[in-house]
């Protein structure tokens, strides 16, 4: 009896280790992927540092798209990837570089743009940091990439955030 009774006491707290360590585990998950977001957007965080009122209408001919447009763009993108592929359903987003499909010349505020990139990272961080860890291998489906896992799309938006940061630090050292 005292074997049996010590046996099940063994087989339980080795049970509760196991959950203990996989819960964090899936808490780990989702914090290395806040880490690898925080981490994939400081050239975006370092070039946007440099970028004076007058660089936002800056353009790199023949691209159409300016500076201010494309921070724009960023933001909106980053918003609406965390409330339809995070499930962030708190967040509202009007997503007019998307709408209007071109750089209509209306990204001139510095602030505004600043501040509107600062909500839009904070939003995205909160949405990864909301993630349960295996929920990554959830599937989602969206008109633009079609359907991947959580961990899948995620490197869509990293990649999506870095070629426009690239093309914002071109348009600032080359553009006119």
């Amino acid at each position: 009896m005292n074997i049996y009774a010590f046996s099940l006491n063994s087989t339980l707290i080795i049970g509760f280790q196991c959950l203990f360590f996989f819960e964090n585990y899936l808490l780990e998950t989702s914090q290395h992927f806040y880490e690898a977001y925080k981490e994939a957007r400081t050239r975006l965080e370092a070039t946007l540092n440099l970028i004076q009122k007058e660089d936002l209408s800056k353009k790199l001919h023949p691209s159409p798209n300016s500076i201010g447009f494309l921070m724009r763009h960023i933001a909106d993108v980053e918003l609406l990837f965390a409330k339809n592929v995070f499930k962030a359903s708190e967040i509202q987003v009007r997503a007019k570089t998307l709408i209007d499909q071109k750089d209509t010349g209306e990204w001139s505020d510095l602030n505004e743009l600043t501040d509107y990139l600062k909500i839009s990272s904070q939003s995205i961080l909160t949405a990864i940091s909301n993630q349960k860890g295996d929920n990554w291998g959830d599937k989602v489906t969206t008109k633009e990439f079609g359907t991947k896992s959580k961990s899948e799309a995620f490197g869509r938006i990293i990649s999506h955030t870095a070629y426009h940061a690239g093309q914002i630090a071109l348009i600032k050292k080359y553009g006119s």
